[in-house]
C-alpha cells in the first residue's frame, strides 16, 4: 500500500499536456507548443565551459550539504548588490532547483495540519508541496480587476490560528504581474503582525520589463527574519536542467534546511554548482539579451490578442507568460467539468497548439501561454486560437 498522503495529491495538468504533445509528435504530427515553462535559449557557453572545467579538474567529490562555499559567497554578494540584503554564506542553502528549495522550506517550518496561504492563480506545485509536507493549502481567489494581486483585506480574512506561512510569487507564474513596493508593504506588515512566514518565490526576478523589483526581506528586520527568499538559475541563466536553486533565510532556518538536505540528498551536483558559480558572476549580458527578446515577443502577443475579441488578458510585467481569459467562451461550449481543460483539449486535438489549462493554476476561466518560444510559433499558435474562438461565434 502506498502512503495515504498521496491520496490528496492532484496529478500534474502540465505533465498531462506534455504527454499528449509527445504522443502526437511520436506519430509525426507537428504541434505548436505554447505550454512549456522554460527558456528556449541554450545555456550560455561560458557556463557550460565552467562545468566541463570542473569535471576535468576532478571536482566531483562530496561537498557541504548547504552547497559549495564559493557559490554561497557569490549568492550573498548578489543579494547585497541586487536586493539590498545582507546574508552570510551560512544563511544560504543551495538545492536541486527552486522546487527543492521550497520543499526544504516547508519541511523545516510545517507541523502536521499547519495552514499555508496560497493566493490563486498559483504555480501548479505549491498546493501539492504543502500537502506532501503535512500542511493544508488555504486558497485565496485573487481578482482580475486587481491584476490578480493579493489585497490586504483578502489576506487578513484568510488568517487563522493555524496559519504558518504564505506564498508570494513575484514576478508571477502564471500571470506575469509584478507587485510594486507600495503593494507589498501592507501584505508584509500583516504577516509580521501575525508572525507568518513569507515564502518569497523570486525565481523570475531578472525577467522584468521595466517594473521596479523589491525583495520582501528588505522591508524591515522583522520581515527579514520571517522571509525565506527562494531563487535560482533556471530562468535567468537558462539552466533548467542543471537543477540549481537556493534559499536565503535566518540562521536558524538555514541550519534546519541544511540538515534536512544533508540527510535526504547530501547536496546538489557539484558540477552544476560550479557552473552556477560562473552564472552568478558572469551571466548578466546574456540575461539582458534574453529579457530583450522576451519583451519583443510580449509586445507582438499584445498586438495579436487585440484582434481576438473573444478573449482578454492582463498585460504581463515580467516572466514569460500570458494568462488569457476565456470566460466568454463558456456559453459556447459543452463540457463536463472544466472549461479550461475543454478549450486546451480542443486546441490541441483540432488545431495542434498546446496551452496549459487555467484549472492547473486555480482559475478555470483562463489558459496560460508561454512565450519562451520563437516568434513563428507564437504567431502560428495565436492564429489557431483566433480561428478556434471565431468558430464558436
Amino acid at each position: 500500500m502506498i502512503s495515504n498522503k498521496l491520496a490528496t495529491v492532484t496529478p500534474s495538468f502540465t505533465i498531462g499536456i506534455s504527454t499528449k504533445v509527445k504522443e502526437l509528435k511520436s506519430k509525426g504530427i507537428n504541434v505548436t507548443n505554447l505550454s512549456i515553462g522554460e527558456p528556449d535559449f541554450l545555456t550560455p557557453e561560458n557556463i557550460k565551459e565552467a562545468a566541463i572545467k570542473a569535471i576535468q579538474n576532478n571536482m566531483t567529490k562530496y561537498d557541504a550539504a548547504a552547497g559549495l562555499l564559493e557559490l554561497r559567497q557569490a549568492i550573498s554578494k548578489k543579494l547585497k548588490a541586487d536586493n539590498h540584503l545582507e546574508y552570510t554564506p551560512s544563511q544560504i542553502v543551495v538545492s536541486s532547483g527552486a522546487k527543492h528549495s521550497i520543499t526544504n522550506t516547508l519541511m523545516a517550518i510545517l507541523n502536521p495540519n499547519d495552514e499555508v496561504i496560497v493566493p490563486a492563480p498559483y504555480w501548479v506545485s505549491y498546493p501539492e508541496m504543502v500537502k506532501l509536507t503535512g500542511g493544508i493549502p488555504i486558497f485565496i481567489d485573487t481578482k482580475k480587476e486587481n491584476s490578480f494581486k493579493l489585497q490586504p483585506t483578502e489576506l487578513e480574512n484568510a488568517i487563522t490560528k493555524k496559519t504558518k506561512a504564505i506564498f508570494i510569487t513575484n514576478p508571477s507564474n502564471p500571470t506575469g504581474i509584478i507587485y510594486s513596493k507600495e503593494e507589498l508593504k501592507p501584505l508584509v506588515d500583516i504577516c509580521v503582525k501575525n508572525n507568518i512566514y513569507i515564502i518569497s518565490d523570486e525565481i523570475y526576478e531578472k525577467i522584468s520589463f521595466g517594473s521596479e523589483f523589491t525583495s520582501i526581506a528588505s522591508f524591515s528586520k522583522e520581515a527579514y527574519d520571517l522571509t525565506i527568499t527562494v531563487n535560482g538559475l533556471s530562468k535567468a541563466a537558462s539552466m533548467t536542467g542543471w537543477r540549481i536553486g537556493y534559499t536565503a533565510s535566518n540562521e536558524e532556518l538555514a541550519k534546519a534546511m541544511g540538515s534536512i538536505q544533508g540527510h535526504l540528498v547530501s547536496h546538489p551536483s557539484t558540477i552544476s554548482q560550479w557552473a552556477a558559480l560562473e552564472a552568478m558572476v558572469n551571466s548578466e549580458e546574456s540575461t539582458h539579451e534574453m529579457v530583450r527578446i522576451y519583451k519583443e515577443r510580449k509586445e507582438l502577443i499584445v498586438e495579436i490578442l487585440k484582434n481576438i475579441p473573444q478573449v482578454s488578458y492582463i498585460e504581463p510585467q515580467g516572466a514569460f507568460y500570458f494568462f488569457i481569459d476565456i470566460s466568454n467562451l463558456k456559453d459556447k461550449l459543452t463540457y463536463t467539468d472544466s472549461l479550461s481543460l475543454k478549450v486546451c483539449d480542443d486546441l490541441l486535438e483540432k488545431h495542434l497548439v498546446a496551452f496549459v489549462p487555467g484549472i492547473a493554476f486555480g482559475n478555470d476561466d483562463f489558459i496560460r501561454m508561454s512565450y519562451a518560444t520563437s516568434m513563428e510559433n507564437i504567431e502560428k499558435g495565436l492564429q489557431e486560437l483566433k480561428k478556434y474562438a471565431e468558430s464558436l461565434y
